[in-house]
């Protein structure tokens, strides 16, 4: 099935230049030739019913054809030798310690502020920085407890860091069911090729909400917090606390008492330790934040500050996600640990430095531009795709407020073979979020989320902009 794939052009994660198989997918090659077109087929079919079956959704917004899709799920495994893995490990631990030193620092004694390392004005402009919680000293002293840090690979094959999700990191149900859908379709391969699990991911989340409770609290009563049905990763907030075994709540089902978090329950008021949080800090609390947000639990802000309840992640965290922050988290590991990023970032230009703004207004239709605090694909230029109205748009806004946008060159991500709807393979750009728990200590799901462009030479592969995802092996062996 794969004899007539091409791979000319791009980085392409299965097949060398010269037209061999890499070695770690040599095993997984051998095995999947042998099988029909047809029997390949029916196993497609019948994830595609499980799918269905089971919700494994996602919602759009502003979709006229309705808000409910099922997840895209290619069946080629995307492979990842072990000692690649460990070195991307080694990489993402860096940098998750860097980050949260980050969030204590500027949170305290704003030490990278006072040595001139960031400028202050980055900093205290930033959107997500929130300044009522300074000197304010969180559980544990963790900020991000859980992290999806989205890489890539460039045209040499070398990985790159392309952003941190430091606030509501989604995707991981869709890594745990993918798991699931391939064990079933192909049970025999994961013993022969030596496949690295990850369904241990929800016991080590709980692990990390239950090490966060609050002092002297034995058994903590930890729980999940959804804006509900209508946001687009409710799939996700059901199956994590179906998995983990605690209640899923909206803010309606709390309240608080004497700056205590209470759950309404059958049984009358029980008392709540932990709140895994998937709404933004805007939406929290209302009396705090913003006043029309209807989601969130009036006074869980002061039950926070009071010591008598731990979120995760923990207010605040938002700056060290700000796209305008991605740029000096090179400086920051060297400042906080004295090291040299292991994976580095994508070339970033800041709007508000004269120099490149100078540059990106030069260059928009080579560049891509994106807003600081934009996610899912949106508020995003990509230059050489654009048209003349969109870059004329980007522009005014850019001069507008230079401080809300970065710009990058346009990478080619790698590609993966990928099966298309006329029953054969092509290449499509995937990158790779991989899931990072930071609690007594960093635990890191092997692999994460292959997402995938589904459609032709594009190069979003977020689900709501028509991106798709791959299950994404992590070999025991180092080839």
């Amino acid at each position: 099935m794969l004899q007539r794939y091409e791979h000319d052009g791009f980085f392409d994660e299965m097949i060398e230049k010269g037209g061999q198989t890499r070695p770690h997918y040599r095993r997984f090659r051998q095995i999947f030739e042998a099988m029909t077109p047809a029997e390949f087929d029916l196993k497609r079919q019948s994830v595609d019913l499980a799918f269905l079956r089971q919700g494994v959704t996602f919602n759009v917004y502003g979709d006229s054809a309705g808000t409910e899709k099922i997840f895209p799920f290619d069946l080629l495994p995307r492979i990842i030798s072990g000692k690649e893995w460990d070195a991307i490990e080694r990489g993402l631990v860096q940098r998750i310690t860097a980050l949260n030193l980050f969030l204590h620092d500027i949170y305290h004694e704003q030490k990278i502020i006072k040595d001139g390392i960031i400028p202050p004005f980055y900093i205290l402009s930033g959107k997500h920085f929130r300044r009522e919680f300074v000197n304010f000293n969180v559980p544990k002293d963790i900020y991000i407890h859980v992290c999806g840090t989205d890489l890539l690979r460039g045209a040499d094959g070398g990985w790159m860091v392309l952003e941190d999700n430091g606030r509501c990191p989604s995707g991981v149900s869709y890594v745990l069911e993918n798991r699931r859908a391939m064990k079933r379709s192909f049970p025999e391969m994961f013993g022969q090729i030596g496949v690295r699990p990850v369904e241990h991911y929800p016991q080590e989340l709980l692990k990390m909400l239950q090490h966060i409770a609050p002092a002297g609290v034995a058994d903590p009563t930890v729980a999940l917090l959804t804006p509900g049905a209508y946001n687009s990763a409710y799939f996700e907030h059901t199956y994590l606390a179906r998995q983990m075994g605690i209640e899923i709540v909206e803010g309606r089902d709390l309240l608080v008492r004497d700056a205590r978090v209470f759950m309404r329950t059958t049984k009358g008021l029980q008392p709540v330790h932990v709140i895994y949080r998937r709404i933004d800090d805007d939406f929290l609390d209302p009396t705090v934040f913003r006043r029309d947000s209807m989601l969130g639990v009036p006074g869980i802000v002061n039950a926070y500050r009071a010591g008598n309840v731990s979120l995760a992640n923990s207010i605040g965290t938002g700056i060290a996600d700000d796209k305008v922050m991605y740029y000096f988290v090179p400086r920051m590991i060297k400042y906080y640990l004295d090291q040299e990023p292991i994976i580095p970032n994508v070339p970033t230009y800041l709007a508000s430095e004269d120099a490149d703004k100078k540059y990106i207004l030069e260059n928009l239709s080579q560049l891509v531009v994106k807003a600081a605090n934009e996610s899912g694909g949106y508020g995003m230029l990509m230059g050489p795709k654009a048209t003349k109205e969109e870059i004329e748009r980007f522009r005014g806004a850019i001069e507008k407020d230079p401080r809300n946008y970065v710009a990058q060159p346009m990478i080619s991500l790698s590609r993966h073979p990928t099966h298309i709807e006329n029953g054969t393979f092509e290449g499509r750009h995937v990158d790779l979020r991989p899931y990072i728990i930071y609690g007594e200590k960093i635990s890191i799901v092997p692999g994460g989320l292959t997402r995938v462009a589904l459609r032709k030479g594009s190069l979003v592969v977020n689900s709501s902009q028509g991106g798709g995802s791959k299950d994404t092996w992590v070999l025991y062996g180092d080839e």
